[in-house]
């Protein structure tokens, strides 16, 4: 192969291949101990091999002036990213097989985004004295439960413990729903503004913010528990059944933690600001689709309005990323494979016309042309947006900041 067109994939796809007995490394007692500089000790053509691999790779950090800024890549420093990095890649290699990825890219995604991001992630946890809260927005079928996933596991080899949280997570019980809709009777679906109980997600986040791990750990007695008052010994992440009550869904047993170095909360409109009215007004002016009747568009003002509950939740976080398909529309399609997908498995699902109902619903509360495009727009919320292309992969990884310049 010629060295010109050796790209990071192939360098991954070989070590991948030639390391099928590699064994995870929970931690290194010194830098000689990381899989890389053994490598480089050895003898012969391996060792030679083994650094022209990362010459390469060094040189791909630096290719992508976008993506490279995005997460802080200079040439100072590109050969130590690459050093942990690869280290991180072969610490994974054999718990791969326990996510559930679809993607042929999967390779390509783990080196340009995950990676980089749980390391930065790892970077920004150690400038606080406490846990971080990571805001991931995106719609349906943009990958946001599957990077957490991974983000968890990657994070846990750097020494650090997640925990996930959805929006779904802080729905309003079942009851009050039911007692939210006989209100407003628009409200035919529960996930719009105004179907969440915000003072139950502050209070999570809040006690997560306060909690300490590793303190924590080190606590056995009450009485050196009474010399930390501001540790948080049980915390109880909420949790939601969306099969409970025929389909309607219902809270179910939260889960019980002690707290997280780094929490990723996610959701279709985690950290969506209202826009002001005559933003909105002109909007939908245009009578956007599936926006086309007045009372539409008195929804439509009627969620942004809702935007303002939600404020002091967002204000919780510390970072806000978006996964940005790079056609909205392409969400009705993902919804349509999934539920095909259950029904395959034996399980019920969604004609295509319901889904079309349901997803273009959703599209009248908070129009993604509007509310989510402003979010990268402004950029002034929002650390790092990530393009999904429509067969779901990865496409631009950049700061919301050098879109609004290139713009």
């Amino acid at each position: 192969m010629n060295r010109s067109t050796v790209t990071p994939v192939d360098i991954l796809h070989r070590w991948q291949a030639g390391v099928s007995e590699a064994r995870p490394y929970g931690g290194y007692a010194n830098e000689e101990d990381r899989p890389l500089a053994k490598a480089l000790r050895s003898e012969g053509k391996p060792a030679k091999r083994i650094a022209r691999d990362f010459e390469i790779l060094v040189s791909w950090e630096l290719a992508d002036d976008v993506r490279s800024r995005a997460f802080g890549i200079t040439p100072d420093n590109a050969a130590d990213v690459v050093r942990c990095k690869t280290d991180l890649f072969f610490s994974l290699l054999d718990e791969l097989h326990t996510l559930p990825l679809k993607s042929t890219v999967f390779l390509e995604t783990l080196w340009n985004l995950w990676l980089p991001l749980a390391m930065q992630l790892s970077t920004d946890k150690q400038s606080l004295n406490r846990p971080l809260i990571q805001g991931i927005l995106g719609g349906q079928g943009t990958g946001k439960t599957t990077l957490c996933q991974v983000l968890k596991l990657i994070l846990g080899k750097l020494g650090y413990s997640t925990v996930s949280l959805s929006l779904d997570d802080l729905y309003k019980t079942y009851a009050d729903r039911q007692k939210l809709q006989k209100a407003d009777p628009r409200l035919i679906w529960r996930g719009p503004p105004g179907t969440h109980d915000i003072d139950l997600g502050i209070a999570v986040l809040d006690k997560l913010r306060r909690s300490q791990t590793r303190e924590l750990a080190a606590v056995d007695s009450p009485k050196s528990y009474a010399l930390k008052p501001d540790i948080i010994k049980n915390i109880e992440i909420p949790r939601f059944d969306k099969s409970a009550c025929g389909g309607a869904g219902d809270r179910s047993q939260p889960e019980i933690i002690s707290g997280a170095d780094i929490v990723l909360f996610e959701g279709w409109f985690v950290g969506i600001n209202p826009v002001v009215d005559a933003k909105l007004n002109e909007f939908l002016a245009s009578a956007p689709f599936p926006i086309s009747t007045e009372g539409d568009c008195q929804f439509a003002r009627d969620m942004n309005a809702k935007l303002h509950d939600y404020l002091p939740l967002w204000n919780r976080l510390d970072r806000l990323m978006v996964l940005y398909p790079q056609d909205y529309r392409i969400s009705q399609v993902w919804r349509n494979q999934a539920e095909q997908e259950m029904m395959a498995a034996g399980k019920s699902g969604m004609s295509e016309a319901e889904i079309h109902r349901f997803v273009e619903y959703f599209w009248k509360a908070l129009h993604p042309e509007l509310f989510i495009k402003s979010m990268v727009e402004e950029g002034d919320r929002v650390d790092l947006v990530i393009e999904v292309l429509s067969d779901r992969t990865v496409g631009k990884i950049s700061r919301a900041i050098d879109l609004k310049v290139s713009d």
